[in-house]
């Protein structure tokens, strides 16, 4: 039997977070949520997760700042971005210019196509 992969989701909207970490959990996951960027550097530091899905927009430091810093810690942590927001697109383009190349997932995400996208499934647009 394989070990779950553990996942630390982070979005600043706890709702959010809580909600996903839940789907995650019910869906063979061992997922955690953090709330803040400083929340997912600390938290990674322990938990060294294997992926962090982590919305890219949040206040203080947000979530491609987040997973520069994961990936400094944990070089084969996968990085899965979520974003609703043109801004994304503007800190996404300074990320990759630093070097850094990061999954990113349009917001909102049925949760059977984000399962599917962490499990590495295809899943058609109709999916639910």
């Amino acid at each position: 039997m394989s070990a779950k992969s553990k996942i630390l989701v982070a979005d600043d909207e706890s709702v959010i977070a809580d909600t996903l970490r839940t789907i995650l959990n019910q869906n063979g996951f061992e997922a955690t949520a953090a709330y803040s960027g400083e929340e997912v550097v600390r938290i990674a530091s322990t938990l060294r997760p294997d992926i962090l899905v982590t919305d890219v927009l949040m206040t203080r430091m947000n979530g491609i700042e987040a997973a520069i810093r994961v990936r400094e810690m944990l070089p084969s942590c996968r990085i899965v971005l979520l974003s609703g927001q043109a801004i994304a697109a503007d800190l996404l383009d300074q990320a990759r210019a630093q070097g850094h190349e990061f999954e990113i997932v349009a917001k909102p995400l049925p949760p059977a196509q984000l399962i599917a996208h962490l499990r590495g499934d295809t899943v058609s647009e109709n999916s639910a």
